[in-house]
């Protein structure tokens, strides 16, 4: 099994919950499975987008999308989601977050 945490920003904000609680009924639910899916190790709907980041594809509505980066073998951290229609924008900002996430595990390592 492995380990999903959602990212959270340097004021506290949870990014990827911010934007799953926005989601209607049935979206959550697709998303939901998918993210058993990634748990159990099912990661074959992920492909990689650049610069430690990966893209799972839910088909689904407008193309749900849950970006992600691996910090070891055994955990996953959730930078963001999206739809294919924001695909890029969502892209960019999942970069950012990822980037950030791994500064500031680099701080607290130091």
């Amino acid at each position: 099994m492995l380990d999903l945490r959602g990212y959270v920003d340097e004021r506290g904000h949870r990014c990827f919950a911010a934007w799953f609680e926005g989601l209607d009924a049935q979206a959550a639910a697709r998303v939901t499975l998918a993210l058993t899916r990634m748990e159990q190790g099912n990661l074959s709907h992920a492909k990689a987008v650049g610069a430690g980041v990966f893209e799972y594809r839910i088909e689904f509505g407008p193309g749900y999308r849950v970006y992600f980066g691996n910090d070891g073998d055994r955990l996953i951290i959730l930078v963001g989601g999206g739809t294919k229609k924001r695909q890029q924008k969502d892209i960019e900002t999942a970069h950012a977050r990822w980037a950030d996430y791994k500064r500031r595990k680099k701080q607290e390592t130091a």
